[in-house]
C-alpha cells in the first residue's frame, strides 16, 4: 500500500533495521532451549549423570533433579534451539517457530500423558515434569506468537522515490 504514511511490507520481515518483539521473543526462547540442551549434558546441574541413556525410558538422568533426559532429548533441545535464533531472524519466521513449535510441545504433552511412561513408547524419555512443562511452553509460545504478532500486525517504512 503506498500512500504519504509509507510502504506496508507484505512479508511481514524486518524494514527498519531494528528487531521486532516478537523476533526477540523467539530468539530468547531458542536461546533457553540451547541452553538447556547445554545443561542436559553438564554433570552436576544433571543428576544421574552416569545413567544417561541415548534414547528411552531407561534414561535416568535428571536435568535439574527433577526433568528426565537422554542424549536425543538434549539433542532436541540443541536443535530447536538453533532454530528458534535462525528463525527468530524475521517475523515470519519467529511468528511461526512460536506458534508451530507451540503446538509441538502441546502435542507431545499430550503424548506423554497418553503413553505408559514404563514402555517403549516412552522413547525420549518423558515424566510427568516434562509432560506439565510442555504444557506450559505449547501455551506460552502460542501466546507470544498470537500476542507479539497482534501488536504489530504490519510494518511500514517510507516510501522510495
Amino acid at each position: 500500500m503506498e500512500g504519504s504514511a509509507g510502504v506496508v511490507n507484505t512479508n511481514s520481515e524486518r524494514v527498519s533495521g531494528q528487531m521486532t518483539s516478537l523476533e526477540k521473543a523467539a530468539r530468547v526462547v531458542g536461546a533457553v532451549f540451547l541452553l538447556v540442551g547445554v545443561l542436559g549434558f553438564i554433570p552436576g546441574i544433571t543428576s544421574g549423570y552416569d545413567t544417561l541413556g541415548f534414547a528411552g525410558r531407561g534414561s535416568g538422568a535428571l536435568l535439574l533433579g527433577i526433568f528426565q533426559v537422554s542424549v536425543l532429548h538434549n539433542i532436541v533441545h540443541l536443535l530447536f534451539g538453533a532454530a528458534g535464533l535462525l528463525m527468530g531472524r524475521t517475523r515470519a519466521g519467529a511468528r511461526n517457530f512460536l506458534l508451530y513449535g507451540g503446538v509441538i510441545y502441546l502435542v507431545l504433552w499430550i503424548y506423554g500423558l497418553v503413553i505408559d511412561h514404563d514402555s517403549a513408547a516412552n522413547f525420549v524419555p518423558l515424566n510427568d515434569a516434562d509432560n506439565w512443562l510442555h504444557l506450559l511452553l505449547g501455551l506460552g509460545m502460542i501466546a507470544l506468537a498470537l500476542l507479539l504478532h497482534r501488536r504489530h500486525p504490519a510494518q511500514a517504512t517510507t516510501a522510495r522515490p
